[in-house]
């Protein structure tokens, strides 16, 4: 049983910053069995992947991200964050960290097994 909770939202002004939590639960493993990704998916769009992070390496999308994503992960507590910078409306979206039984870094929606309840990200002009 894998278990994702993420914490962190809120409302956010242009060019702010933001770090978006996500405590993984479960049985046994640990970040070492899976891949993590932090998912976005705004009203009318499709779930993207801004941000991954599988303990070897990581990725943000070139598009959303903008080297502004940045996953990383804490080890020791079991928590992956989504570091997010000099943001901008379109980050408005609630945002979902995922883990893939595949540790290969993805990101790709299909590849993931386990999805959090999300936290909401709100722009404010």
């Amino acid at each position: 049983q894998v278990q994702l909770v993420e914490s962190g939202g809120g409302s956010v002004q242009a060019g702010g910053s933001l770090r978006l939590s996500c405590v993984l639960s479960t049985s046994g493993s640990t970040f070492s069995k899976f891949c993590m990704c932090w998912f976005r998916q705004a009203t009318g769009g499709e779930r993207e992947g801004v941000a991954a992070n599988n303990r070897v390496g990581r990725t943000s999308d070139a598009d959303s991200g903008e080297g502004r994503f940045t996953a990383s992960l804490d080890e020791a507590k079991n928590i992956l964050y989504l570091q997010m910078n000099s943001l901008k409306p379109d980050a408005t979206a609630p945002y979902y960290c995922a883990a893939s039984r595949s540790v290969f870094l993805s990101l790709r929606p299909d590849v993931y097994d386990y999805w959090g309840q999300g936290t909401q990200v709100t722009f404010s002009s």
